[in-house]
């Protein structure tokens, strides 16, 4: 049976979204660890997003609740948050509306911005993830493989994300307001990884021509000579921070890279740096830089009047945070000029859906979940299958070796023997097929053991395997049979 404990945008506070991305790659061990009967399991947690899809090896009927119970306290060892408060936050899918579910996360029809296509890279990479880790299964994979198809199927056959938007672009359509000129804006972009690539093309496309890049695990000079910026070294970062117009970030460290503190050290560094320019020598320790900026918020809020000069005349800049855990410290807002933009302010202001659009793209996702469930549903009786065609063609290969010890070895009597073999089973096999979508295999085992003696335990559902071992109860004697 297949599982999915879901928390988004949706369903989630900001904070414990936040909090479930730290140790979210450990929590798929803990969950086989905890319960024997977890198969397999794989977390996809992005930054509006933590789910957890599990494969249950459990008989059909059994309660997914205990292995469910299991998971909630793994997630809570390996993330901090409580699990009242997992309970609470946490939407359960079972069974087949977990495909459905899967397809349509996939295909960015869940996303913040409908139609996203970072969401699809972050579903596959969290599945080669469980793969490093040994944690997927044959059940699962299928599953993640067919999301994968799914969404290219949506992307290349409706309207949804022909703009190219995303989180990023959103992002930086939100700070045009704030941007005159994008060719005279000096950008500090901080992480390197694969949102970096896609937010330094949003800003070339926007035509953003003086970007910097920083990384706090200094990966920063090979990223800035793949992609023609410069890089900014560590005893730089204060002073550029400082300087810079925009600051995007989107690095994957868990600690804040950007805090008020900093800001105020690398604007007390190019204070020092005009004053020497101007002949005059000023020493501003980063302690001294962070008090000043407090002091300055705190007169902020009196009025320009009351306002000291530093802090009227302090640069206008905007922080993009973009990170999950949060990049930049909430405090940065109490620096005079500072506008921070964070993920959970810019959710708030996602576009509304292209509603037709939409609509096609969940059509699409609705059939391909349904032709997922029907072939795990006609697979669910393949060991029944493969049980009645044994005992058929043992039977069988029994009668034609018979005939052979009588003298009869000619090619016609064994192929005609093989064809109404075949002919036999034609009705049952489509039976089972039709049995199974319905959710009727009983029906079908019952059958099997009426008429022929053919006793099969399925496999846990979802993760049906021919060949499952199946005794007949008392398997008649091929020539008996035949006679």
């Amino acid at each position: 049976m297949l599982i999915c404990l879901s928390a988004s945008h949706k369903n989630s506070s900001f904070d414990v979204l936040e909090k479930l991305s730290v140790g979210a790659s450990a929590s798929a061990d803990r969950m086989l660890e905890r319960h024997t009967s977890l198969s397999g399991a794989v977390i996809v947690a992005t930054c509006n997003r933590f789910e957890a899809y599990l494969d249950l090896d459990e008989p059909f009927g059994v309660s997914p609740l205990p292995a469910v119970s299991a998971a909630i306290e793994a997630i809570s060892a390996s993330t901090g948050v409580a699990a009242d408060t997992l309970r609470d936050t946490l939407d359960l899918v079972h069974g087949n509306g977990v495909a459905e579910h899967l397809f349509a996360v996939t295909s960015g029809l869940e996303s913040v911005v409908v139609g996203e296509g970072e969401i699809a890279g972050q579903v596959r990479r969290a599945l080669e993830q469980a793969r490093a880790h040994g944690t997927t299964s044959g059940e699962l994979e299928r599953l993640f493989q067919r999301a994968s198809q799914t969404s290219r199927g949506v992307k290349n056959r409706t309207g949804i994300g022909a703009a190219g938007r995303s989180l990023v672009r959103l992002a930086l359509e939100l700070a045009e307001s704030r941007v005159s000129d994008w060719a005279e804006t000096r950008v500090l972009l901080v992480g390197t990884g694969r949102y970096a690539g896609a937010s330094l093309a949003a800003l070339r496309d926007l035509g953003a021509e003086n970007v910097r890049v920083y990384s706090p695990s200094g990966r920063a000079l090979k990223f800035a000579r793949s992609h023609g910026i410069d890089a900014v070294p560590e005893l730089a970062f204060a002073r550029e921070a400082a300087e810079c117009d925009l600051i995007l970030t989107c690095t994957t460290v868990d600690h804040h890279v950007i805090d008020a503190a900093l800001l105020g050290a690398g604007r007390a560094l190019l204070a020092e740096r005009e004053a020497l320019q101007d002949g005059v020598t000023l020493l501003v320790s980063p302690a001294d830089a962070a008090g000043v900026a407090a002091a300055d918020a705190a007169a902020d809020a009196v009025g320009d009047a009351d306002r000291p000069a530093a802090a009227i005349d302090a640069p206008r800049q905007l922080i993009i945070d973009l990170g999950l855990p949060r990049n930049v410290d909430p405090d940065v807002s109490l620096v005079p000029g500072i506008e921070l933009l964070d993920l959970e302010t810019i959710r708030i202001h996602a576009p509304l859906e292209e509603l037709n659009s939409t609509s096609e793209a969940r059509q699409l996702v609705t059939r391909a979940a349904r032709k997922f469930t029907a072939v795990t549903e006609e697979q669910s009786l393949a060991p029944a299958v493969v049980a009645l065609r044994s005992y058929v063609f043992d039977i069988l290969d029994a009668e034609i070796g018979r005939a052979r010890g009588r003298g009869d070895a000619s090619e016609q009597t064994e192929a005609a023997l093989r064809h109404l073999a075949g002919v036999l089973l034609h009705t049952p096999m489509v039976r089972s097929r039709s049995l199974a979508r319905a959710g009727e295999q009983e029906s079908f085992l019952t059958g099997l053991d009426a008429l022929f003696g053919i006793q099969v335990s399925l496999p846990a559902a979802g993760t049906a395997q021919a060949g499952q071992e199946a005794t007949p109860d008392s398997a008649p004697d091929a020539g008996t049979a035949a006679s």
